[in-house]
């Protein structure tokens, strides 16, 4: 794995931890996620992050890989460009259901040689 390649998985994993700390003394719950406008926005831009990251590693390695690279990538561009079309519902989806996957994945990439 190149250096850069590294580099973007690093940027992956700091914008998971990130948003993680979001958490630290409250719960996960949507309707406290839902009514909290900069946490919203945090997220968003944590999600940005790491799909452009991921943007960027493909364009090292097409066949990086990444589970649902390119649905990933395919959330960032939704956010910057049909911002709104972005969905509460769908946002809280990703960060409960495919977030911790994907940190799981980047940690066991970071580590292999």
């Amino acid at each position: 794995m190149n250096e850069r390649v590294l580099k973007c998985l690093y940027d992956i994993k700091l914008a998971i931890e990130e948003t993680d700390t979001f958490f630290i003394g409250r719960q996960k719950r949507f309707d406290e996620y839902a009514k909290d406008m900069m946490l919203k926005r945090a997220i968003e831009r944590n999600l940005e992050i790491i799909g452009e990251a991921i943007n960027r590693i493909l364009k090292e390695d097409a066949l990086f890989p990444i589970e649902n690279a390119r649905r990933i990538v395919g959330l960032r561009n939704q956010i910057i460009h049909g911002y709104d079309s972005v969905s509460d519902e769908n946002i809280w989806g990703i960060v409960i259901n495919h977030i911790p996957r994907l940190k799981e994945e980047v940690d066991r990439l970071i580590v292999e040689p």
